[in-house]
């Protein structure tokens, strides 16, 4: 374990609930074993322990990163992610190929999203450049969850959403069988709703969308 994460994972050991962790772990489909820290708690003991032991630097993230997820507790990948979601705006395209292996490591939507809206989303952003590379490279994968994280990237970009690239992803993916993948479908489509509805209605009367990622779309329009 790298050594930044051993007081971390002692705290978290410490504060474990197994009442809360049961719940946790149906919750997550039997997918993860958790300590049983719900997100308040969990983030008042990261706080603590950033400042105790500093914000790790750039070049440590990577180690950092690969500690926590070889790690089997929940917990700890979600703490991990929460430091690159808080340096995220440093990142660099250097970063994406280390993202790209989180996303497709200990793979759920809990990490998934947030690794995909606030960090990868959040690099690609601030060096426009590198979408085209790594957006095809995501929508062709046969990794569903990287197929997600094409959908999703640009959830937070609102007016700045590159629509022909959004919907040229979802129809690439309309008729995925996959439920993850017509959700993203439906988020997308919502978050872009929030800026510009009428692309949003006019793109989902001229496609055949399945239900579930049609009625996420216009949930709020």
């Amino acid at each position: 374990m790298h050594t930044f994460l051993i007081p971390l994972e002692a705290d978290f050991r410490s504060h474990a609930n197994p009442a809360n962790a049961a719940a946790m772990r149906a919750y997550m489909k039997d997918r993860f074993p958790f300590f049983g820290i719900k997100v308040p708690e969990r983030r008042a003991l990261q706080k603590e322990h950033l400042a105790l032991h500093g914000m790790p630097g750039l070049k440590e993230l990577p180690a950092i990163m690969r500690s926590a997820f070889a790690l089997p507790e929940r917990e700890m990948h979600q703490a991990a992610i929460d430091l690159l979601v808080r340096q995220a705006k440093k990142l660099g395209p250097e970063h994406l190929p280390l993202l790209e292996e989180l996303i497709t490591t200990n793979s759920w939507w809990d990490s998934v999203d947030t690794l995909a809206v606030h960090v990868a989303g959040t690099v690609l952003k601030n060096h426009p450049e590198e979408i085209e590379e790594w957006n095809a490279r995501w929508s062709e994968s046969s990794d569903l969850w990287l197929n997600r994280t094409a959908i999703l990237f640009q959830n937070r970009w609102k007016k700045d959403t590159d629509q022909a690239l959004l919907f040229a992803n979802i129809d690439r993916h309309a008729a995925h069988k996959d439920f993850f993948i017509r959700k993203a479908i439906g988020w997308a489509l919502r978050e872009l709703g929030k800026s510009d509805p009428g692309a949003v209605l006019d793109f989902v009367r001229s496609r055949k969308l399945a239900p579930l990622s049609e009625r996420e779309a216009v949930r709020n329009l």
